[in-house]
């Protein structure tokens, strides 16, 4: 099992930008595909985007392609999520996850593709 720790969130004004982090601890984080999630009250946790376990392969929701970018330090057992012209229904609580298979990559992932999970970090965007 691995133990994800997000940090990063806040408050922020519509057009703004923020960076997600996430910091692994556990298993080989370099062998597993990572991802970002997000859920917002009454809502359920939809994906946002996910890394191949080289950061050589990335896939995007289409609700944040051009906007968000995912990225990975294997050597710091990190995973980023850099938010550029953030909008009030990206207001969420924002979760990192690790596949639980090693060394496979899907585009747009489930969240049942996924074993551990962060504790989230609340991002809010304010209009």
């Amino acid at each position: 099992q691995v133990q994800l720790v997000e940090s990063g969130g806040g408050l922020v004004q519509a057009g703004g930008s923020l960076r997600l982090s996430c910091a692994a601890s556990g298993r080989t984080f370099s062998s597993y595909s990572m991802g970002w999630f997000r859920q917002a009250p009454g809502n359920e946790r939809e994906f946002v985007a996910v890394i191949s376990w080289s950061g050589s392969s990335t896939y995007y929701a289409d609700s944040v392609k051009g906007r968000f970018t995912i990225s990975r330090d294997n050597a710091k057992n990190t995973v980023y999520l850099q938010m550029n012209s953030l909008k009030p229904e990206d207001t969420a609580v924002y979760y990192c996850a690790a596949h639980r298979s090693i060394r496979v990559f899907r585009a747009s992932p489930r969240v049942a593709d996924f074993s551990s999970w962060g504790q989230g970090t609340q991002v809010t965007v304010s209009s």
